[in-house]
């Protein structure tokens, strides 16, 4: 990567592209007092139910109070995933390989240590709590420096990627509150120029292992480890605390059947399209 001409001239074309209108949400961030109980906080078409029989069986009532809780189930997970991604870039900026992208990184931690509070600060004011990570952490890759790299930055890719799709969405959304609007919209756009870095991170450190001597069944093990990542980060948006906090019975099991559902699955595929095709393309097994 340090011998990367096009890659030494990313750090620049990313500050470029955030633009003289980048904000901090600390200080331009107009908070409400409240947002409407009997309104949706989450799109319906996002909700964990939709396109499931369960959705039909419940009243709009129902529907708005859950959209409530997984609006603050998805602003938790985005906490638990920035803290994640955080960690995995300190532990790389200025170490040997990563010279080059540093300067990225520094900017890319800022930009999320700052999401990291705006989120926490709506959980917290809207929902009065931040939701635990209970997603299962997944064993090391082993010793081989290159490999532990590359897996973490795929399950940052993977991350930024997800909450790309969802706050996308959110930000667009006009039946929404305009103040979870601006929240979705100041992630995406700074979102989407991490995943520009990420992704042009990944391809070279793939192509290390495998010029190393990768073989199939590395290749293999690879992409069962990032298969789990990727079905576990899903299975994360069906919280039985969210399910009780909107008044749902038997929130375990409501998760089971609707993970096993076909209509969810499909919608799983939808959302991780892109981040499947891209580890495709580079060679790397991945199923959802």
């Amino acid at each position: 990567m340090t011998d990367d001409r096009d890659f030494r001239q990313l750090p620049g074309r990313l500050s470029a592209n955030a633009g003289s209108d980048h904000r901090t949400p600390y200080t331009t961030f107009d908070w409400p007092p409240a947002l409407p109980g009997d309104e949706y906080w989450f799109s319906p078409e996002l909700l964990s139910v939709h396109g499931t029989e369960y959705a039909d069986e419940l009243s709009d009532k129902q529907l708005c109070a859950l959209s409530r809780w997984e609006s603050v189930n998805f602003c938790s997970l985005t906490i638990h995933g920035i803290r994640e991604l955080l960690i995995e870039v300190a532990r790389r900026v200025h170490t040997p390989g990563f010279e080059v992208p540093s300067e990225s990184f520094h900017r890319l931690a800022g930009e999320e240590h700052e999401h990291m509070g705006l989120f926490a600060a709506f959980c917290l004011r809207y929902g009065g709590r931040i939701y635990p990570d209970d997603k299962l952490r997944l064993p090391s890759a082993g010793q081989d420096p290159v490999l532990e790299d590359f897996l973490a930055f795929a399950r940052i890719l993977v991350f930024e990627q997800i909450v790309g799709h969802y706050s996308g969405r959110l930000a667009a959304d006009t039946r929404l509150h305009p103040a979870i609007r601006q929240l979705n919209r100041i992630r995406h756009q700074d979102g989407s120029r991490h995943i520009a870095l990420v992704v042009r991170l990944i391809r070279p450190l793939w192509e290390r292992l495998t010029e190393a001597g990768l073989g199939e069944d590395g290749r293999r093990a690879t992409g069962r480890c990032l298969s789990e990542y990727l079905r576990a980060t899903m299975a994360s948006f069906y919280s039985p605390a969210a399910y009780r906090d909107a008044g749902l019975a038997d929130g375990f099991d409501l998760r089971k059947r609707l993970l096993d559902h076909p209509a969810r699955q499909a919608a799983h595929a939808q959302v991780l399209h892109e981040t499947t095709g891209f580890l495709d393309r580079i060679g790397v097994p991945v199923t959802v």
